[in-house]
């Protein structure tokens, strides 16, 4: 799997490895750890664009399935360097798409996201909505997707699934975030209930019932579960979501922090950030009917186990 050692990387790579599969993680660490690479997986470092070493490595393990998680996923960030988001997103796609029917690979379970969507007219989502992204991160994952479509639609052996995330969170027993910067909203409250420092909750007027922005947040292991059962799916070549099919709002989520912490989870109101939809929740029939897969941990597991993570590793991986 490309990506392996990253936040929900590393956690379907435990999970893959538990279950007794043979796992080789494919990670340049630039923004990975060494460090969250489960120890049953092989590591192998190299570049997502680099097809010449991609190729060289699905042929010596013999692979048959890539979990492709490798990508780049801030949206401040992609705005301002399209050009490298385009590079990494969507030309490492092709360029794994390329050492994959070099080499045999059968089926491809992309790491999509909800960012293909936009602003969307309608909630929850379906898959079948229009997409229209509105930051560099949300096109390049969808024109990864469309290139996955296209080697697919080629006539050879090769399929995909493109699997949507909304938000992720959680951790699970070793694994859990370590971004740098942090922009998740659960671990951010989750350190600053830990510090007494107040955070910042970006919008108190959206057309929501307590004002702040609603989002679907999905346990990690719910994700990692997912994944699995798209590599054993049979082939469709389809984009499903990947959420609760309901949502939380930021506020709702600070009180599931304070909850589960028991210390307050200080925060101020400042203005809206440009391009944040008030609402984004997803329909999951799609996954149910084609992978059997529904979400099995709530948000309030999510916040337990990502303070559990944090408590245990205060300062990340380091």
């Amino acid at each position: 799997m490309t990506g392996g050692a990253g936040y929900v990387g590393s956690v379907i790579a435990a999970r893959l490895a538990a279950a007794g599969h043979d796992v080789t993680v494919y990670d340049d660490l630039s923004r990975g750890h060494r460090a969250a690479v489960p120890p049953d997986a092989t590591f192998t470092e190299g570049d997502v664009r680099d097809t010449e070493r991609l190729r060289e490595v699905l042929a010596v393990t013999g692979c048959r399935a890539v979990v492709h998680m490798a990508a780049l996923a801030e949206v401040a960030e992609s705005v301002a360097q399209p050009k490298r988001y385009s590079d990494v997103n969507l030309g490492g796609t092709k360029a794994l798409v390329d050492a994959a029917l070099a080499t045999g690979v059968e089926r491809v379970v992309f790491s999509s996201t909800a960012a293909a969507y936009g602003a969307p007219r309608r909630v929850p989502i379906e898959e079948d909505d229009p997409t229209e992204p509105t930051n560099p991160s949300g096109e390049t994952k969808l024109a990864a997707e469309a290139a996955l479509r296209e080697a697919a639609a080629a006539g050879g052996r090769l399929s995909y699934i493109a699997l949507r995330y909304f938000n992720a969170c959680g951790a699970d027993h070793g694994y859990g975030e370590d971004h740098d910067p942090e922009t998740h909203l659960i671990p951010i409250a989750l350190r600053a209930a830990r510090d007494g420092a107040p955070l910042q909750v970006f919008g108190d007027d959206y057309p929501t019932p307590d004002g702040t922005c609603v989002r679907d947040y999905v346990h990690v292991v719910d994700l990692a579960d997912a994944h699995i059962a798209a590599l054993h799916a049979p082939p469709v070549n389809v984009a499903i979501n990947l959420g609760t099919g309901s949502g939380d709002s930021v506020l709702a989520v600070l009180a599931a922090v304070e909850r589960v912490t028991g210390r307050p989870a200080r925060y101020e109101f400042s203005g809206r950030r440009p391009g944040d939809p008030p609402v984004l929740v997803a329909s999951n029939a799609r996954a149910a009917d084609l992978l059997g897969w529904r979400p099995r941990l709530s948000l309030e597991q999510a916040v337990a186990d990502a303070w559990a993570w944090l408590e245990t590793h205060p300062f990340g991986y380091e």
